[in-house]
Protein backbone atom coordinates (compact mmCIF):
# COMPACT_ATOMS: atom_id res chain seq x y z
CA UNK A 1 0.00 0.00 0.00
CA UNK A 2 0.93 3.70 -0.76
CA UNK A 3 0.37 6.24 1.47
CA UNK A 4 -0.80 9.58 -0.23
CA UNK A 5 -1.75 12.41 1.70
CA UNK A 6 -2.24 10.53 4.88
CA UNK A 7 -4.23 8.02 3.03
CA UNK A 8 -3.73 4.47 2.20
CA UNK A 9 -4.25 3.54 -1.77
CA UNK A 10 -3.12 0.42 -3.19
CA UNK A 11 -0.24 -0.14 -4.81
CA UNK A 12 -0.65 1.07 -8.57
CA UNK A 13 1.73 1.51 -11.61
CA UNK A 14 3.20 5.34 -11.14
CA UNK A 15 1.81 5.87 -15.53
CA UNK A 16 -1.89 4.89 -14.23
CA UNK A 17 -1.50 6.66 -11.11
CA UNK A 18 -0.54 9.90 -13.22
CA UNK A 19 -3.32 9.49 -15.83
CA UNK A 20 -5.75 9.13 -13.45
CA UNK A 21 -4.66 12.41 -11.55
CA UNK A 22 -4.07 13.90 -14.73
CA UNK A 23 -7.91 13.23 -16.01
CA UNK A 24 -9.34 14.36 -12.78
CA UNK A 25 -7.68 17.58 -12.80
CA UNK A 26 -8.89 18.02 -16.44
CA UNK A 27 -12.65 16.65 -16.05
CA UNK A 28 -12.94 18.77 -12.96
CA UNK A 29 -13.74 21.75 -14.31
CA UNK A 30 -17.41 22.67 -15.04
CA UNK A 31 -16.53 23.53 -18.66
CA UNK A 32 -15.83 19.94 -19.62
CA UNK A 33 -18.70 18.19 -17.50
CA UNK A 34 -21.21 20.74 -19.01
CA UNK A 35 -19.84 20.21 -23.14
CA UNK A 36 -20.36 16.29 -22.25
CA UNK A 37 -24.02 16.93 -20.99
CA UNK A 38 -24.56 19.00 -23.83
CA UNK A 39 -23.25 16.45 -26.08
CA UNK A 40 -24.73 13.30 -24.28
CA UNK A 41 -28.06 14.95 -24.39
CA UNK A 42 -28.18 16.79 -28.36
CA UNK A 43 -25.62 14.72 -29.88
CA UNK A 44 -23.06 16.17 -32.42
CA UNK A 45 -23.29 19.86 -32.20
CA UNK A 46 -21.69 22.65 -34.06
CA UNK A 47 -19.03 24.97 -32.19
CA UNK A 48 -21.75 27.84 -31.42
CA UNK A 49 -24.52 24.86 -30.60
CA UNK A 50 -21.56 23.78 -27.67
CA UNK A 51 -21.56 27.18 -26.59
CA UNK A 52 -25.19 28.35 -26.61
CA UNK A 53 -25.98 25.00 -24.68
CA UNK A 54 -23.50 25.43 -22.34
CA UNK A 55 -23.97 29.10 -21.82
CA UNK A 56 -21.77 31.42 -19.67
CA UNK A 57 -18.43 30.13 -21.40
CA UNK A 58 -16.28 32.41 -23.61
CA UNK A 59 -15.14 31.47 -27.05
CA UNK A 60 -11.77 31.34 -25.78
CA UNK A 61 -12.09 29.00 -23.05
CA UNK A 62 -14.96 26.80 -25.07
CA UNK A 63 -11.87 26.46 -27.71
CA UNK A 64 -9.61 25.19 -25.33
CA UNK A 65 -11.98 23.12 -23.70
CA UNK A 66 -12.61 21.10 -26.83
CA UNK A 67 -9.49 20.60 -28.04
CA UNK A 68 -8.12 18.93 -24.58
CA UNK A 69 -11.31 16.81 -24.92
CA UNK A 70 -10.31 15.66 -28.07
CA UNK A 71 -6.86 15.71 -27.62
CA UNK A 72 -7.83 13.27 -24.51
CA UNK A 73 -10.21 11.62 -26.81
CA UNK A 74 -13.05 12.34 -25.06
CA UNK A 75 -14.71 13.86 -28.09
CA UNK A 76 -14.02 13.77 -31.93
CA UNK A 77 -13.75 16.78 -34.23
CA UNK A 78 -15.27 16.67 -37.54
CA UNK A 79 -13.90 19.82 -40.25
CA UNK A 80 -16.31 19.79 -43.36
CA UNK A 81 -14.74 21.37 -45.86
CA UNK A 82 -17.16 24.79 -46.39
CA UNK A 83 -16.94 27.86 -46.23
CA UNK A 84 -16.94 29.16 -43.71
CA UNK A 85 -15.60 25.92 -41.92
CA UNK A 86 -18.91 23.69 -40.30
CA UNK A 87 -17.02 21.92 -37.63
CA UNK A 88 -18.71 19.62 -35.39
CA UNK A 89 -18.09 17.50 -32.13
CA UNK A 90 -19.35 13.95 -31.42
CA UNK A 91 -18.67 12.44 -28.02
CA UNK A 92 -16.48 9.21 -28.32
CA UNK A 93 -17.06 5.60 -26.46
CA UNK A 94 -14.85 6.93 -23.61
CA UNK A 95 -16.78 9.71 -23.30
CA UNK A 96 -19.89 8.26 -22.74
CA UNK A 97 -18.50 6.21 -20.46
CA UNK A 98 -16.36 8.97 -18.49
CA UNK A 99 -20.56 10.86 -18.60
CA UNK A 100 -22.47 7.75 -16.98
CA UNK A 101 -19.74 7.46 -14.52
CA UNK A 102 -20.16 10.76 -13.49
CA UNK A 103 -24.41 10.55 -13.78
CA UNK A 104 -23.85 10.04 -9.88
CA UNK A 105 -22.63 13.54 -9.26
CA UNK A 106 -25.89 14.82 -11.15
CA UNK A 107 -27.95 12.64 -8.68
CA UNK A 108 -26.20 13.52 -5.61
CA UNK A 109 -26.88 17.25 -6.34
CA UNK A 110 -30.33 16.46 -6.94
CA UNK A 111 -30.81 14.64 -4.06
CA UNK A 112 -28.78 16.80 -1.79
CA UNK A 113 -28.96 20.41 -3.18
CA UNK A 114 -31.64 21.68 -0.48
CA UNK A 115 -29.28 20.80 1.73
CA UNK A 116 -25.75 21.93 0.39
CA UNK A 117 -28.19 25.53 0.17
CA UNK A 118 -29.26 25.27 4.01
CA UNK A 119 -25.41 24.78 4.81
CA UNK A 120 -24.08 27.76 2.84
CA UNK A 121 -26.94 30.11 4.07
CA UNK A 122 -25.90 28.81 7.75
CA UNK A 123 -22.24 29.13 6.62
CA UNK A 124 -22.74 32.67 5.52
CA UNK A 125 -24.21 33.70 8.67
CA UNK A 126 -21.74 32.58 11.39
CA UNK A 127 -19.15 34.45 9.28
CA UNK A 128 -21.33 37.44 9.08
CA UNK A 129 -21.69 37.63 5.22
Amino acid sequence: MQERGGLQHPEVPPEVDALVRDVIGQIADKWTMLILEALEEHGTLRFTQVGRLVGGISQKMLTKTLRQMECDGLITRKVHPVIPPHVEYTMTEIGGELTAAFCGVWVWAETYHAQVEAARRAFKAREGR
